[in-house]
């Protein structure tokens, strides 16, 4: 399906310029920079609350239970909604079939994924809601099958957000560590991968049972 829609569009330059900036902005290479490079950061971009008052945040102190639940999904809104705009605006312009001709030849072999997921992969390095978000919608437009989704699901489930986690709620280990925080995201990735292929590698087999299954019975 990607591939007939790829020879029907044409990407422009619009939709590589777009493609740049978005992988740019989802990257987080640019987070702990300083200057104004670090704008095109996306996590800058999308910003923080203020404190209500030192070391409490405007959910307040030691909440439980649904009520606090409620309050931090109720955090995740602004992100969502700004990461949706942003991707609505890049695809307008053709960023995905820009990340179709660049990713397939990649993702295609590494995970069995088609190359329209090429912004989710890297989003998800950095935020696991926007990369959930982002593969919803590659299904919904057809530019994804149901196998290809549980092959993705299962890269982002395991580990996610591998690198806003490691530098945020695994940032107490960090100066006990005895190996590089470069390592440690390295092999979080590669058990990602393994992980996904493990799932891919499981559907083929049960796709191809079903397929000698239902040979048998019509025979």
């Amino acid at each position: 399906m990607a591939e007939e829609n790829q020879e029907k569009y044409k990407v422009t330059w619009k939709g590589w310029l777009s493609l740049i900036i978005l992988l740019i902005s989802f990257s987080g290479v640019f987070a702990k920079m300083d200057g104004p490079l670090r704008a095109l950061d996306f996590q800058v971009l999308t910003g923080d609350f203020g404190q209500v008052a030192k070391g409490v945040i405007f959910t307040g102190k030691g909440g439980t239970g649904a009520r606090d639940g409620f309050m931090f999904a109720l955090t995740l809104f602004p992100t969502l909604m700004f990461a949706l705009g942003c991707i609505q605006v890049a695809e307008s312009l053709g960023a995905l079939r820009a990340a179709e001709v660049v990713f397939r030849p990649i993702l295609k072999p590494f995970m069995g994924l088609p190359g329209a997921t090429g912004l989710a992969f890297v989003s998800s390095l950095t935020s696991s809601d926007v990369a959930a978000v982002m593969t919803k919608g590659l299904v919904e437009d057809k530019m994804m099958t149901e196998e290809e989704r549980t092959i993705f699901v299962a890269y982002q489930y395991a580990g996610s957000a591998p690198v806003t986690n490691t530098f945020g709620t695994g940032a107490a280990l960090l100066p006990i560590s005895v190996l590089p925080v470069g390592i440690i995201i390295g092999l979080i990735f590669v058990v990602k991968v393994m992980g996904a292929n493990l799932v891919r590698f499981y559907l083929k087999w049960l796709i191809s049972k079903r397929r000698v299954e239902g040979s048998g019975i019509n025979g």
